[in-house]
């Protein structure tokens, strides 16, 4: 899986603050040195008061409005700022003195939630991309996960992970590329240190390689047998892995890439420094090429004496780059183009979020792979889709298009930039991986045990001996303690038709946009 631009974010966000009611004291003084017939007296008036408006609401409550229920307690807080108060989130740094003195996992962190937020029944829905989430455990639903299933995951597994009580088991079978697993295992840490106590007992293989393996061909028919359940960045229409949210969530130290809170931020400051007017009338890329034939394919694109595609190309040097300290892949600096391109890399590349968080034109290469949120992009809202078989003529059309119908074009960058930033904020990304184990939990048809090889995972075993950027990303994308809300609300699975609906409105979109390079290009031979 491979990056463009720079390859392929923070702190968690405090509670709500409450706010203390003032002490009823100064307001009553005045009346403390009043005699004590004219204080009964003023009672006496009050309480005649009170039932008086309490008899006209009984007669007719429509007259109450914007009256006595509109004004506030002088002697108590209300309810609200009471709870605000209590609900503030509770802060839980690492303890690493604890952890370097035994090398054992502290327990001091809290294994529940004391206090359920009151509010939480009003819970925004989870965004649409949630929904895939039944479809994706869909092959277990009726056989529910037996033990033999996930450990016929084994064979290309990197790590078994198995939480009992809210504690993590790692069991390791091989070393992942890079930092790939460690930062995945960092950041499912941090969903436990967000919400303790409510994921269920789980036990699951991860395989943090990029091309998905359980192929659907290999367990249909009516002797097959039930697949194996294997977790991943992402699959294709072909297979049946689990996908889940990739590693660079939490940071990517070999390629200088922050975690998910400061790197959307800086995302979004870029987009602040250029408008879409101001920016270079192209499509830019830039990336490895190496890893794909469709990333050496769309090198041909590039400007040239004898044609102009419309793109702006470059091929990345990683080893070049890492020399000079990666000061030309700032991802918050590339946002200075009109339109950008995704393409592909070995399989599906995380550069994809970055790109569509830029306010720009996304061109993009009709592919192969997904990722968890990738399925409910709308082609024509969020981005505009790209032939694979006939790159750089679909590129000039886009290009020529949103150079003509400027409107259209910046509603469709600041669409996609929006569903980031909105639809993909890091919350969002927790309560997904939340949701997915949760359902995925109640699938297993026996009680998780601790691998004879597995071993504790805290976050202070991960962070208090890290060093360099290892160490800077874990403790920027630190859970600062358990969340003062519940997860958004699980929306509900798709119905076959209203799959069908959704299917066929984006391949009619992508059908409408051939119909219009088709004319575009008829009518350049005129």
């Amino acid at each position: 899986m491979n990056i463009d631009g720079t390859r392929e974010s923070a702190p968690q966000g405090n509670g709500h603050g409450g706010h203390g009611g003032k002490t009823t004291d100064t307001i009553w003084r005045p009346f403390a040195i009043t005699s004590t017939r004219s204080s009964a007296v003023c009672v006496v008036s009050v309480l005649l008061l009170v039932g008086a408006l309490i008899s006209t609401q009984l007669l007719d409550s429509s007259n109450f409005v914007g009256g006595l229920a509109q004004m506030p307690l002088l002697t108590t807080k209300s309810k609200g700022e009471s709870l605000k108060k209590h609900r503030q989130q509770i802060e839980v740094p690492l303890d690493c003195s604890a952890y370097e003195l035994t090398k054992s996992c502290p327990r001091s962190y809290p294994t529940t939630t004391d206090e359920e937020d009151p509010d939480s029944n009003l819970n925004a829905t989870c965004p649409e991309y949630f929904r895939w989430i039944h479809e994706d455990l869909r092959p277990w639903a009726y056989t529910g996960i037996t033990l033999d299933m996930v450990e016929r995951a084994k064979a290309t597994a990197n790590f078994r992970l198995v939480v009992l009580n809210g504690t993590a088991y790692v069991e390791q079978y091989q070393k992942a590329f890079q930092t790939r697993d460690v930062f995945t295992l960092w950041g499912i840490l941090q969903l436990l240190r967000k919400y303790p106590g409510k994921l269920p007992d789980l036990d699951l293989m991860f395989d943090c390689v990029d091309w998905p393996v359980i192929k659907s061909i290999d367990y249909g028919g009516p002797n097959a047998t039930t697949p194996p359940p294997l977790f991943r960045y992402c699959k294709d229409n072909e297979t049946l892995d689990i996908v889940f949210p990739d590693w660079s969530f939490w940071g990517w130290p070999e390629i200088r890439v922050k975690s998910w809170v400061p790197l959307l931020n800086d995302l979004m400051e870029g987009n602040q420094r250029m408008g879409w007017d101001e920016r270079e009338p192209h499509a830019y890329w830039k990336g490895n090429p190496e890893v794909a034939e469709t990333r050496q394919d769309l090198l041909k694109c590039n400007v040239s004496d004898q044609q102009d595609w419309g793109a702006r190309v470059f091929a990345q040097d990683w080893k070049k780059e890492s020399k000079a300290g990666y000061k030309t892949s700032n991802l918050a600096d590339q946002c200075v183009h009109r339109f950008k391109i995704y393409v592909e890399g070995s399989a599906w590349s995380v550069s994809e979020k970055y790109i569509l968080a830029c306010d720009s034109v996304t061109l993009l290469v009709q592919p192969r792979y997904f990722d968890f949120f990738t399925r409910s992009l709308k082609p024509l809202q969020h981005y505009w889709p790209i032939k694979p078989n006939d790159k750089c003529r679909s590129i000039k059309h886009a290009v020529d298009w949103g150079n003509t119908h400027q409107q259209e074009a910046k509603a469709m960058g600041k669409a996609a930039s929006e569903f980031i930033k909105e639809d993909l904020k890091i919350d969002y990304v927790y309560d997904y991986m939340f949701h997915l184990l949760n359902e995925y939990g109640k699938l297993l048809r026996y009680k998780p045990t601790v691998p004879k090889n597995a071993v504790e995972l805290c976050s202070e075993s991960m962070a208090c001996p890290a060093k360099g950027l290892n160490k800077d990303y874990m403790m920027e994308s630190l859970v600062k303690g358990p969340s003062v809300t519940s997860p958004c609300t699980m929306p509900p699975p798709y119905d076959p038709a209203s799959l069908r609906n959704l299917l066929s409105e984006q391949e009619n979109s992508i059908k409408q946009v051939d119909e219009w390079e088709k004319k575009f290009w008829e009518n350049q031979k005129v």
